[in-house]
């Protein structure tokens, strides 16, 4: 993206309008991150007492953040402070493995096995993954291209789920 400083300064500009927002956002990226651990390691202990299907739901998630994982390493594309003279709001010593985002493609792939077993509470995880997407953003951590692919191959990794019967 050309002149990514740009637009990320004119984001700031509007976020710092609203001083609530700036902590909304950053409160928001470590409650939603924490959350969704939680709500998987819920389901997973719900699934195991209720149900015999509860090994998809720890296989495919697994597989699919281990290879996420592997393919930062292989793109190892820069993060947008390392690029720009931008002033991110969350500061981080992280260099590189900005694509895709792995807080959104978890996020995400998460809702997707909650939307499995509950269809309203998955939808409404799903919400939250966006939103996260958009404090990912808006705190500097990652380009849009990078929360777009980590959403949409979440929810790649997680509709493998449907393709099986349980």
């Amino acid at each position: 993206m050309e002149n990514y400083d740009l637009f990320y300064n004119r984001l700031m500009k509007t976020l710092k309008t609203y001083p609530f927002a700036i902590a909304l956002i950053k409160s928001a990226n470590r409650l939603i991150s924490k959350l969704m651990a939680a709500v998987y390691l819920i389901l997973l202990a719900y699934l195991f007492f209720n149900q015999k299907n509860w090994f998809p739901f720890l296989l495919f998630p697994g597989v699919s953040f281990c290879l996420m994982t592997i393919l930062r390493k292989v793109l190892n594309q820069p993060r947008p402070y390392e690029t720009w003279a931008i002033e991110p709001l969350i500061l981080k010593e992280t260099r590189g493995h900005s694509m895709p985002s792995r807080h959104v493609f978890s996020a995400t792939l998460i809702s997707i096995c909650v939307l499995r077993v509950h269809l309203l509470l998955g939808l409404c995880l799903l919400v939250l993954s966006a939103f996260l997407g958009f404090c990912r953003i808006a705190a500097g951590l990652h380009y849009p291209k990078d929360v777009l692919v980590g959403f949409f191959l979440g929810l790649f990794s997680g509709c493998l789920l449907f393709a099986f019967p349980f």
